[in-house]
């Protein structure tokens, strides 16, 4: 009991810290832009005003539309179409919140012009979808949600994350809960009874439901890596692990137990620890580094018992070989002549590879987004304006985003407007773009 008190004071001092110590203001919008360097489309995400942008790569918001979305997808061949959120409950349970999926109630599709083509959930038989929303190749959708469930061995309620395949028709043809398969993600029972003694109830929180795609392990006779199959990742157990889509089983997993961090050690090397991951998902075929995963590495606090730390906190994002389980590709604020602790969100964030080779990455705690080449140089930076609560109860307003997309010029109707117009560096925050101070460590082209 004193151990928590003290716990929640320290928070409570270090947040009140922050809060007292950070700027008053600071750029949004478009902050740097090279169009030559740069790979350039739309970008699509979530507002911290529970609204969805679209954005020109001057920041200039082409389109908008007045749903909030966990996160919004866009639909390949559905010229301007996505998934968003439509309806949260009307009398939540009082331990709802968006992060857990206990909150929302139905999902849908919208077109361009903000009508709704499709539902599926209802205020009588909530949905609960959080985290991850995709349309797939045969027109279903792939939704992870989440119910309260007794699981064994459990003296409260779990939380339980959940995978759904459902046709238009709104009906269900596959179905999978990860509470069923705690037993496959390599938990000793050490760390299971820490899991209980933690009576957290979202101890799973899962993040992604990724569908493989076509790959090249696959062609090669490994089953494992059928396209179907779905990569999923708990973020508070720090396991990511591949379901077969028909057997149901664990085929692959990385974690929960890691070698310690190695940040900055050659390349490549095995992969070390993970705290937290967002976004585990594969590389598509014909993009650079098809059929390697992904992984935005937040390193920020997770794990049964959490991993020891070093002195300051700093995420990454790594390109991982699913068979060799080694890191091949590597960014951290470091590669972009910055210190390493500037990049940082230790929730939410993604990681998209782009057709060029370059990454799209969103440090979605602070609202920025951003575009590395393959050596780490910054060649596009946004800071999103969109600010507000998410939960009404909330004190604080936040321009976070949980996830940001960038989509090809022809996913929009033809005649959207967009601008390419070239944005001058701050060379206090870019030393590395040309006209500043040239070939810095590390990030030499």
């Amino acid at each position: 009991m004193i151990k928590s008190w003290l716990m929640g004071c320290a928070c409570a001092l270090l947040f009140s810290a922050a809060v007292s110590a950070g700027p008053g203001s600071f750029p949004t919008g478009t902050t740097y832009y090279d169009p030559l360097r740069a790979w350039n489309g739309y970008i699509l995400f979530p507002g911290g005003d529970r609204k969805t942008h679209l954005i020109d790569m001057n920041g200039n918001e082409v389109k908008r539309w007045n749903n909030e979305s966990f996160p919004p997808w866009p639909i390949d061949g559905a010229k301007g179409h996505l998934l968003v959120q439509l309806e949260r409950q009307d009398k939540p349970e009082k331990a709802a919140t968006p992060g857990n999926g206990m909150l929302n109630a139905v999902v849908g599709e919208m077109d361009w012009n903000g009508r709704e083509v499709w539902r599926h959930g209802s205020q009588r038989k909530p949905l609960h979808q959080h985290h991850d929303i995709r349309r797939l190749d045969n027109g279903n959708t792939l939704i992870m949600g989440a119910a309260k469930r007794r699981l064994p061995g459990f003296d409260y309620p779990v939380i339980d994350n959940n995978i759904e395949e459902v046709t238009p028709e709104g009906k269900t043809v596959w179905h999978w809960w990860v509470g069923d398969h705690l037993d496959q993600l390599g938990f000793s029972p050490q760390q299971i009874t820490l899991i209980k003694q933690s009576r957290d109830p979202d101890f799973l929180h899962f993040n992604t439901a990724a569908p493989l795609g076509e790959n090249r392990w696959f062609d090669a006779g490994d089953r494992r890596f059928a396209p179907d199959n779905i990569l999923v990742n708990s973020r508070n157990g720090n396991v990511a692990v591949i379901i077969d889509k028909k057997t149901k089983q664990v085929v692959w997993r990385i974690g929960p137990d890691y070698p310690p961090l190695k940040l900055g050690d050659p390349l490549p090397r095995p992969l070390d620890q993970m705290v937290g991951a967002h976004d585990v998902h594969m590389i598509g075929k014909g993009l650079p580094g098809a059929g390697n995963l992904l992984i935005f590495d937040n390193q920020g606090q997770a794990g049964f018992p959490p991993p020891r730390q070093g002195v300051f906190s700093a995420s990454r994002v790594i390109e991982v070989n699913p068979k060799t389980r080694q890191i091949v590709w590597e960014y951290s604020a470091q590669q972009s002549g910055r210190a390493v602790w500037s990049f940082y969100s230790a929730f939410i964030s993604n990681a998209q590879r782009l057709p060029n080779g370059n990454t799209l990455i969103n440090e979605g705690q602070n609202g920025r987004f951003f575009q590395v080449t393959p050596r780490g140089r910054i060649v596009w930076e946004y800071v999103s304006p969109y600010f507000g609560k998410q939960m009404p109860k909330d004190n604080y307003v936040t321009n976070s985003v949980y996830r940001a997309r960038m989509v090809d010029y022809r996913w929009a109707p033809a005649g959207t407007p967009r601008s390419e117009t070239p944005v001058k560096a701050d060379c206090r925050r870019h030393p590395a773009a040309p006209g500043c101070a040239e070939n810095q460590e590390g990030v030499r082209e």
